[in-house]
């Protein structure tokens, strides 16, 4: 048996590969101490390595200058492998004293190549030959990449333990400049690369280093945590920053072509989607996508989730986060500037990321909402809130409130539930709402450059020529591009149902929190706004409102989630401007109401939230009915157009309604409280723009049948110019679309008119109404079935949504309905009252039409005796006419040229105006027609006098009539 001293000897030189006798070795990594051998000869001491001897060693072989020498690092990772490895060797050692003097001494020697290692790593010039060269690779990184995969055995990775005697035994100072220059490495490493790119390594590593508590502190310490944000844009923090290259991995496209991933998701999963449908190959593509950023998504949660429970870091992980959304405000801009914006893709991580954090607050009786203080908008110092367009209230508005109620916040310190509800609000309106937008784009793009391409291939069908050619190839190089990307953002967003699923979770909170800012769900709403609501930014209930519209549009996505709390939310809000001011933001709330309406008969989970739900039942229809009416006012520049699209959402949800039992007779009774009130203001309106959309789709139709006859004149269209013919073109393929789409919001408002209708009739035949009905509809009939009717015949009326024969139908039944309700005989009189449009011909050649179709011969029977009647009304209007006589000037109404019967004077302009006549102004317009000041019915003023002397004018000549019968 060997005695200790030699045993130690032997290991030594195996772990620090040295020796202190020059002499012949097999081995040529081992080097000869000279200078140690030296100094032991001097101190007449042997020439064995111990435990004494360790450090002189070390030196000793880190200073020297060998040849095929190690470098520093490799060699003391090294010495530690090979140091575990004699570890395991003397487990065996029958003698447990020498067995415990030698696990002592590889302690030892362990410790001391780790401790050097920091060295060599921290200042790598203090030893020759090092391999922590500044500006390359820490020597580290490929051992810490191998230890993450989890090949601790590989002779690339590190021995066992060493990493965990690196960085917990040393002390902060010696180990932050390690931890600097691995989170740099780290960080390049997935600058460039996408989602099928290697990125799960290095995020491991990050995520292995950060539960160090010395590598906590470096990464949030390091100086590119969060790079100098004086001189740095969106795109900077996202591309210069620690965990910026992280976030940027993506499968979305980078349209900065600096920072453009590799490799091409685009191009390597989808190259072929324009081409034909998803087949096995773009589903399969889709599925990996959404798992590997799943996994990044996962990963980089748990990083944050990790530096916020932390304490020392918590701050830091705040900061950064903010600073990142403040820096990209720009974002939420129509276009956004890829070279100072972060990507799509890094928010769109962000938003993910983000909403994973808000998890634990997100239970399904949303318990924790009251720790979400309001305050944070008004003194949160960390993001910038209080520049963002809020519900209701002005920025002057605002301070004037903190003024006088002197609200303040000590510090701006915030509960961290509060923290990340705000900034995951403001995530995801850059992110995850900015990614569904831009897909929206997308599709339009893409739709926009097929109709070009087939015009393009129609005309080159036509004349062919190298440039239209040209023209062609470029177009469908574009639709490809645009197909990848759009199968991109459908990849890793649209298909992610769990991502949809937690953003609705979080909008759910979102609604509930908001609606305890008024107090909670009940109606109706308070008379006053609570600041503290209308201080909200807007963007949190229109991404709201948004995410359902597209979750609606994503297979399964609304599967399970709660949408009670969206339900009352918007019966609530949408009428109500002095809570919502934005008119579109409460218009996109209809919009999510027919995005979720039923489609088919049946109980449904979708079917219940419109015909069992509480506030639905008491409010909806009354809210919808007020919404049609405030949406004539939108302030926008392209009211008059955006009135349309929005209403005929709101008709066809009335038309639902409708036909649930509770809800119509809601609606009945509303028509009856209201009937001179808003009720009467939305018959107006429904009438107003049946009247426009008609109109305006049948002579868009005599337009369209003129260029047609242009174009089928084959002699006279060749004689035209090739620029002429292109714009003749044009023109003919818009008024295909104008006419569909009027025609199909026009088809909308007349059913409307005509199932009310058969219930409520009252409104309708109001004096300051039943002139424009009769009207409307005699202008109708007449140019449905009068003598131009040939001129509106179309080879596929259907095409077009052109129905002639159901009009007819349609119009005719709102005759006889208004007809049965009219018990005083003042619509019959207001039919024949129609000098513009009434004949007797119009409603025998409208009877004809009913009895080819095969309508029911009652309503045909009724018709023709309504016709009857308003020929006798007639006749009588024009004798009592005759009778009249010339009217003098100032007894006509100033606007429609007749007598006036109850003469009012307007407070500002001071002119005098038939009652009827101004009532019927007012209910579309609520101003003077004269001088457009403010007018509402109860400031006009009876011009008594007046009126006495028309009814002495009338009489007179009444009597007259009377004398010359008599005589």
């Amino acid at each position: 048996m060997r005695p200790p001293e030699e045993i130690e000897d032997i290991i030594l030189r195996k772990v620090f590969l040295v020796k202190l006798v020059d002499s012949m070795e097999d081995d040529s990594r081992v080097v000869y101490l000279e200078r140690t051998a030296a100094e032991l000869l001097n101190e007449d001491k042997d020439f064995r390595l111990s435990r004494d001897l360790l450090e002189r060693v070390l030196v000793d072989r880190l200073t020297g200058n060998f040849l095929n020498a190690e470098p520093p690092v490799r060699y003391l990772v090294n010495c530690y492998r090979r140091a575990s490895e004699e570890g395991r060797k003397i487990a065996s050692m029958k003698d447990k004293n020498v067995r415990s003097e030698m696990e002592f001494v590889l302690k030892q020697a362990k410790n001391f190549a780790a401790s050097y290692c920091r060295i060599a790593l921290g200042t790598p010039d203090m030893f020759p030959n090092s391999d922590a060269v500044a500006g390359t690779n820490s020597p580290l990184l490929p051992l810490i990449l191998s230890a993450v995969d989890g090949f601790g055995n590989n002779g690339d990775a590190a021995p066992p333990g060493f990493l965990e005697e690196l960085f917990r035994e040393g002390d902060y100072d010696s180990v932050e400049p390690i931890m600097k220059q691995l989170y740099k490495d780290l960080s390049g490493s997935v600058l460039k690369v996408s989602a099928l790119g290697n990125f799960q390594q290095p995020l491991r590593a990050v995520l292995m280093l950060i539960n160090f508590p010395v590598g906590a502190k470096s990464l949030v310490s390091h100086p590119q945590w969060i790079p100098n944000p004086a001189y740095i844009n969106g795109r900077l923090i996202e591309v210069a920053s620690i965990l910026g290259p992280f976030f940027h991995v993506s499968a979305l496209p980078d349209h900065n072509t600096l920072y453009k991933s590799q490799p091409d998701v685009g191009q390597q999963c989808f190259s072929d989607s324009s081409q034909c449908r998803p087949g096995a190959n773009v589903l399969s593509s889709s599925t990996t996508i959404r798992t590997v950023m799943n996994s990044l998504n996962d990963g980089l949660a748990e990083v944050m989730r990790s530096l916020l429970k932390n304490a020392n870091t918590r701050e830091n992980v705040l900061q950064f986060l903010a600073v990142v959304i403040n820096k990209n405000t720009a974002r939420a801009h129509m276009q956004v500037d890829p070279s100072s914006c972060a990507s799509t893709g890094m928010f769109v991580n962000l938003s993910s990321v983000m909403l994973r954090l808000c998890e634990p607050f997100l239970d399904a009786n949303l318990t924790k909402r009251d720790k979400i203080d309001p305050k944070y908008v008004f003194h949160g110092t960390r993001l910038e809130l209080r520049g963002l367009t809020s519900l209701h209230a002005s920025s002057e508005e605002v301070n004037e409130w903190l003024l006088r109620n002197n609200d303040c916040k000590e510090n701006g310190k915030f509960h961290f539930i509060s923290e990340c509800f705000f900034m995951t609000a403001r995530a995801v309106n850059l992110g995850l709402l900015k990614a569904f937008s831009e897909w929206n784009n997308l599709g339009r793009n893409i739709a926009r450059c097929k109709e070009k391409l087939s015009a393009l291939k129609k005309m080159q069908g036509q004349t062919p020529c190298e440039h239209l050619q040209q023209n062609i190839a470029s177009l469908e190089k574009t639709i490809g591009l645009y197909s990848q990307e759009e199968s991109c953002y459908e990849a890793q967003v649209l298909r992610d149902t769990g991502l949809v699923q937690r953003a609705l979770s979080f909008y759910r909170l979102m609604l509930v929190w908001l609606v305890d800012l008024v107090g909670g769900f009940k109606m109706p709403l308070a008379s006053t706004c609570p600041l503290h609501f209308a201080a909200m930014p807007e963007h949190f209930v229109d991404d709201a409102m948004e995410l359902v519209i597209y979750a609606s549009r994503i297979p399964k996505a609304l599967d399970g989630v709660e949408l009670d709390d969206f339900m009352n939310f918007i019966v609530m809000f949408m009428a109500s401007p002095d809570f919502v001011r934005n008119p579109y933001l409460r218009a996109k709330m209809v919009e999510v109401l027919k995005m979720l309406m039923p489609r088919n008969k049946g109980s449904s989970a979708m079917a219940t939230l419109f015909e069992s739900h509480q506030l639905s039942l008491e409010y909806l229809v009354r809210n919808l009915l007020k919404l049609y009416v405030d949406i004539e006012f939108t302030g926008s520049h392209g009211q008059f157009y955006d009135k349309f699209n929005i209403r005929h959402d709101i008709a066809e949800l009335l038309e639902y309604l409708w036909q649930v039992p509770r809800h119509r007779t809601a609606w009945r009774q509303i028509a009856k409280e209201e009937e001179k009130g808003f009720y009467l203001n939305f018959v107006n309106f429904l009438i107003n723009d049946s009247i426009y959309l008609l109109d305006e789709s049948l002579n868009k139709i005599l337009e369209m049948k003129e260029l047609e006859a242009e174009m089928a004149n084959k002699v006279e269209w060749e004689r035209r110019s090739g620029q002429e013919k292109q714009e003749r073109t044009r023109r003919f393929q818009s008024l295909e679309k104008l006419i569909r789409v009027d025609m199909k919001m026009a088809n909308e408002d007349v059913r409307m008119l005509g199932f009310t209708t058969q219930e409520i009739t009252a409104p309708f035949l109001l004096p300051e109404m039943v002139e424009r009905v009769a009207s409307m509809l005699n202008y109708f009939l007449l140019q449905l079935v009068g003598p131009q009717r040939n001129s509106l015949s179309l080879k596929d009326p259907e095409r077009y949504e052109f129905r002639p024969k159901i009009l007819v139908k349609q119009i005719v039944d709102m005759y006889v309905n208004l007809s049965r309700g009219d018990t005083e005989s003042v619509f019959t009189v207001a039919i024949a009252k129609d000098c513009r449009s009434y004949s007797e011909q119009i409603f025998s050649g409208a009877a004809d039409v009913l009895g080819k179709i095969g309508e029911d011969a009652k309503i045909i029977q009724e018709f023709r005796n309504l016709g009857e009647k308003a020929k006798a009304a007639a006749t009588e209007a024009m004798d009592a006419e005759t009778a009249l006589g010339e009217i003098p000037d100032e007894f006509l109404d100033p606007i429609q040229y007749t007598l006036m019967r109850d003469p009012v004077i307007l407070p500002s302009s001071r002119i005098t105006i038939d009652r009827l006549v101004i009532q019927r102004h007012l209910l579309s317009d609520s101003t003077d027609p004269f001088n457009r000041s403010r007018l509402t019915a109860d400031m006009l003023i009876p011009n008594n006098e007046l009126k006495a002397k028309i009814e002495e004018f009338v009489q007179s000549r009444e009597s007259k009539l009377r004398g010359k019968d008599l005589s």
